[in-house]
């Protein structure tokens, strides 16, 4: 008979429970690694500080994480008495962080005051204790909260704070898991904690399922959803034999028969083995786990449990209108982000632009990603798409829509050595793809910054530090593949669908969402980076010398230059980015020399260095920041005549900055009907950012320079204006796209990325490419 206890419908977990011996530490960190190959998820230490024959948890819990690739560590639980909250916080963050989300927090109120109190800690009352614990769940949870405006501060008796700076947050939505069996402690827990953490044979009074009704009982009281609480169990007292003893010591089909009913009958959803036996770990993650995981799925399927994230009702009542939450696929509720969830602030926002969804998508597979895009169709709200959120336009985010974001398509392979193929998801950032490459003595001409996102900036066109010798990154890439807008997953090159390899390179985001790409890498290894600061009074001057230096340098050189406004200066300054492509340092020194001369030189610095040095990824996290209006276009040459409409641009106070980047040489070589990026003949792509009340002047300036430019780079273009069009795509490259655009998409489900509309039908075709 089923008892009255639910089953919450948690992904099971499994784990150990291994003694941090300090006599033999290799055989503790051996036994948390055996945990991990043995498909185990969860590694987990007891936390005693003032037990000498035990190393320091927090210790390990580190060392743990950097030994192991997918293993989660937490303690069990840790000594809060002994560990202030505020330090606390920032340690666990910061382990998230570097165990890119693999901790969690096990904590507990305090035990052995005698010992606790011999380290120099008042000893608390049973009921303090508590009062303490509920005080420091406060405090961690402010301190992670970054969203929050103001420092924290906190006037409690136990844990007073009086201001201190939020931050940083976790990598994931870190649980905070309790140790607890007496009343209060339960009902603490049931109020504030995402998990109860006891041991098995510790439960006495009151029993396993008086416990669990405490729990849900405040929880219910506190306004939660007791299905928010993950119910876990140390297990100590077993052992796998080939009879049965008694209570999970017995066959491994003996402990998936016991284990069936605390999950289905009383809601526990994580087991972790109490004993340091390697033969058990081995069997209870290659044997039991993947058995008790089957039989669950089995009977929630037929008793039609819901497994699907519960949420509270303040989250629930933040839920836009517009789009039907329950309708999502269980695969993708299960990692989706709404207003209200503690990961929603980190996922809303680009680097540039602020935004606001109804819902963040985040989709771990090819079959997610069309499940996302069948999905996102029947909800009529607007769609975007996020590889790495760094596109200037914004237009990875938005207001009251859905946002598909690939950051969990993160992978990067390389294919084949000998022919330099590589296969990257769209949700790698390049620098990740450099440093992965780096090994290899390959790399990619990718940008200018380490966390753009591969997806977007491969699509559109890609000008790196080495465009000018080794081209644009989409004339790299040698087939992708991709989800259609009626959800299909196809594979495009040059043999399969060529008429859509042509066009997603250069306009790939209207047409699909790319899952994964294959390119041809660069044989590159180290290269010559220089970095010149000069004073841009006289801004015309310096950049018709800086352009005519370019153009005459041999392709190995790309350069950059940056023109700001500093606070400090009444007068422009200009940053110099060269890169010459080999590690001929005579070589280099000759070409870069001349640029001493583009005008006064206030700072200079050059060195040799691994190409994934200088595009390292800095992994921050996005706020919207502002520059939400640039202006984009390219010019053949810097002329005397654009050098001083840039110098009025620049001197009017209205733009926040310029920059000024250098194509031509390779990028050139490609034919201008090769791809959907016809752009082949100009040597400098040109881009101005300003303040939102400072758009119009930005617009009346920009007219001016306007009819000495020739297209435009999209990517770096906010003003969507249908007759831009044309500059990005000048005939007969739109003509082509919008007939591609009406067979690939022809309902127009990718519109954000400078939408191109289908072809009407009724409009005469355009004249083939020559």
């Amino acid at each position: 008979m089923r008892a009255a206890m639910p089953d919450y419908g948690h992904e099971l977990l499994f784990g150990t429970f291994v003694t941090p011996s300090a006599h033999d530490p290799d055989r503790v960190v051996a036994l948390a690694e055996l945990t991990e190959a043995a498909g185990l998820d969860l590694a987990t230490f007891q936390d005693h500080p003032y037990n000498a024959e035990f190393l320091d948890t927090w210790t390990l819990l580190s060392w743990v994480a950097a030994r192991t690739q997918r293993l989660r560590v937490a303690a069990n639980v840790l000594n809060l008495p002994l560990r202030p909250p505020a330090v606390l916080a920032r340690a666990a963050a910061s382990l998230d962080l570097l165990s890119h989300g693999r901790f969690e927090l096990g904590l507990g109120a305090g035990a052995f005051w005698d010992a606790i109190e011999g380290m120099g800690v008042r000893r608390l009352t049973a009921g303090q204790g508590v009062a303490a614990l509920r005080e420091a769940i406060d405090i961690i949870r402010g301190v992670w909260d970054e969203g929050a405006q103001g420092p924290l501060r906190h006037d409690g008796e136990h844990y007073p704070v009086p201001g201190m700076r939020r931050g940083p947050a976790p990598a994931h939505d870190v649980g905070i898991w309790l140790g607890a069996y007496q009343p209060r402690m339960l009902a603490l827990t049931g109020e504030k904690a995402d998990g109860w953490l006891p041991t098995l044979e510790y439960i006495r009074t009151p029993d396993r399922v008086t416990a669990n009704r405490l729990i849900d009982e405040a929880a219910v009281a506190a306004g939660r959803d007791p299905r928010q609480i993950r119910r876990l169990l140390n297990l100590f007292q077993v052992e796998v034999s080939p009879h049965g003893r008694g209570f999970l010591r017995g066959p491994a089909e003996q402990w998936v028969e016991q284990l069936l009913p605390l999950v289905l009958d009383e809601g526990f959803s994580a087991f972790l083995v109490g004993r340091d036996d390697p033969r058990l770990i081995q069997t209870f993650g290659q044997e039991i786990a993947p058995a008790l995981r089957e039989a669950v799925a089995r009977e929630r399927a037929s008793a039609g449990t819901s497994t699907g994230p519960a949420r509270p009702a303040i989250a629930l009542a933040k839920r836009q209108p517009g789009v039907d939450y329950d309708a999502l696929p269980p695969a993708l509720a299960a990692k989706a982000v709404e207003p209200g969830d503690p990961e929603y602030d980190r996922v809303r926002h680009t680097y540039i632009r602020r935004g606001s969804p109804a819902l963040v998508l985040r989709p771990g597979s090819a079959a997610e990603v069309a499940d996302a895009v069948r999905y996102a169709r029947t909800q009529h709200v607007p769609l975007s798409v996020r590889s790495g959120g760094h596109g200037i336009s914004g237009r990875s985010t938005n207001d009251g829509g859905i946002v598909i974001d690939l950051s969990r398509l993160n992978k990067i392979e390389v294919l084949d050595r000998a022919s330099r193929r590589i296969r990257l998801e769209p949700g790698a950032r390049w620098g990740e793809v450099a440093q992965a490459l780096a090994p290899h003595g390959l790399a990619i001409s990718s940008g200018d910054y380490g966390d753009v996102g591969v997806g977007g900036l491969a699509t559109t066109a890609g000008v790196g530090y080495l465009s000018r010798r080794h081209g644009l990154t989409i004339d790299h890439v040698v087939a992708a593949e991709i989800v259609l807008a009626d959800g299909r997953l196809v594979r495009t090159d040059t043999e399969h669908h060529p008429d859509l390899f042509w066009a997603i390179r250069g306009a790939g985001g209207n047409f699909g969402i790319v899952t994964a790409l294959e390119l041809e890498a660069d044989e590159v290894d180290t290269v010559v980076y220089a970095h010149l600061v000069a004073d841009a009074t006289d801004t015309a001057g310096l950049l018709e010398r800086w352009g005519s230096l370019v153009e005459a340098a041999p392709r190995e050189l790309t350069s950059f230059l940056s023109i700001y406004h500093s606070r400090r200066r009444p007068t422009p300054l200009a940053q110099i980015t060269l890169v010459h492509a080999g590690d001929d340092v005579d070589a280099a020194q000759a070409v870069l020399s001349p640029f001493l001369e583009v005008g006064p030189i206030l700072d200079q610095q050059a060195q040799l260095v691994p190409y994934a040095a200088i595009l390292a990824p800095a992994h921050n996290r996005h706020h919207g920041q502002g520059l939400e209006d640039t202006r984009s276009g390219l010019l053949h040459h810097i002329t005397a005549e654009a050098a001083a409409t840039l110098h009025t641009i620049v001197h009017s106070g209205d733009v926040l900055a310029m920059q000024i980047r250098s194509v031509g040489g390779a990028v050139n070589d490609v034919p201008r009907d090769a791809t959907a990026y016809p752009h082949r003949s100009q040597n400098f792509s040109v881009l101005a950012a300003a303040a939102p009340e400072h758009r119009e002047r930005l617009d009346k300036l920009w007219a001016e320079l306007y009819p000495q430019l020739d297209g435009m780079y999209l990517s770096f273009e906010t003003d969507t204006d249908p007759r831009r069009l044309l500059d990005a795509f000048p005939e007969p490259t739109l003509g082509r796209l919008r007939e591609l655009k009406a067979v690939y998409d022809p309902d127009n489900v990718f519109d954000r990325n400078f939408p191109i509309p289908p072809a009407n039908p009724a409009e005469p075709a355009k004249e083939p490419m020559p």
